[in-house]
């Protein structure tokens, strides 16, 4: 199932989300947004927590900004990292995008 067909559905209606992949459930997920087109993803794996920023580049994709260790919550000063690269990224999509050959 396509990314885009799953996480922004959930992403969009501004509400969270959570699931478990694995053969007994190592890996967990939630989604959740954080302000002005920014949204987290919480993975958690064998212990090891993490939060992927990410915005939408319209209905095409979802593009990470990048990825943190987990805290109690985002600090704004990672929310507004994630905020200068999708402006540089919105000015620009073609040059961070990759294309095959």
């Amino acid at each position: 199932m396509p990314l885009r067909r799953v996480v922004q559905p959930v992403a969009r209606r501004k509400y969270r989300t959570s699931a478990t992949f694995g053969w007994s459930g190592c890996a967990k997920w939630a989604t959740d947004f954080l302000r002005d087109g920014i949204y987290e993803l919480r993975v958690s794996l064998q212990g090891v927590h993490q939060r992927i920023l990410y915005f939408f580049h319209g209905a095409i994709a979802a593009v990470v900004s990048h990825e943190l260790v987990k805290e109690r919550a985002v600090p704004p000063r990672e929310i507004d990292r994630a905020l200068e690269r999708k402006k540089r990224f919105e000015a620009n999509p073609s040059r961070h995008t990759y294309e095959e050959a």
